[in-house]
């Protein structure tokens, strides 16, 4: 018999699928997440796709003056670019940044988002109709961010004392926020609709 020959060995994961590792570890949301990703890949592709281990101080100053001075940044997002990376250098490549000193600082203010009127949002919702309805009333009836709109599970919505858990929100955390009367009825009757359409498709596979 001949003996087995071994298998080669697995290869070495990319730097963003281990730095997305460490982000999930470390229980970061998934919009941080994506957030911190697109950065240090916009970093990676501003040095001529050098790997950040060979890249240093320097190289970080000159890409966040390069979004301050080129990119006209809010200075909210140069410093999310900041978080990402410092993330990165510390808890993925095992290397500490000295305070970075030389950077051109944002000077852009943030903008105000636009926000609806009483009147405006109730028309907004007259117009739609089934789970858009729904799923909008939610969003405007309890603060939901979008995402933990569409991750909502039922077990996580108590009709007896109106109130919705979030889970995993912002920064990782849960909270427990209010649901609103009138949406209460016309959501029962959607959750009936779609368990009525599992058991149908489980019968019938």
């Amino acid at each position: 018999m001949y003996a087995e020959r071994p298998s080669p060995s697995s290869p070495k994961p990319r730097l963003l699928e281990v730095l997305r590792d460490v982000l999930r570890r470390r229980h970061y949301s998934y919009r941080t997440e994506e957030s911190y990703v697109h950065w240090v890949r916009r970093f990676i592709f501003f040095h001529g796709k050098r790997h950040p281990r060979d890249l240093g101080q320097e190289e970080v100053t000159d890409f966040l003056n390069h979004l301050a001075r080129d990119r006209d940044v809010a200075a909210a997002t140069q410093n999310q670019a900041l978080a990402a990376l410092l993330f990165l250098y510390k808890e993925v490549l095992g290397q500490s940044l000295p305070w970075l000193d030389g950077i051109e600082r944002a000077k852009r203010p943030a903008r105000l988002p636009s926000v609806l009127s009483a009147g405006e949002a109730q028309a907004l919702l007259a117009s739609l109709q089934g789970a858009r309805w729904l799923m909008a009333s939610l969003l405007y009836g309890s603060g939901l961010r979008l995402r933990e709109c569409l991750k909502l599970r039922v077990k996580d919505v108590d009709f007896e004392y109106r109130q919705i858990t979030v889970r995993d929100g912002k920064g990782g955390k849960d909270r427990v926020t209010m649901l609103p009367g009138a949406v209460i009825e016309p959501l029962k009757a959607h959750l009936t609709r779609v368990k009525t359409l599992h058991e149908r498709d489980l019968a019938s596979g």
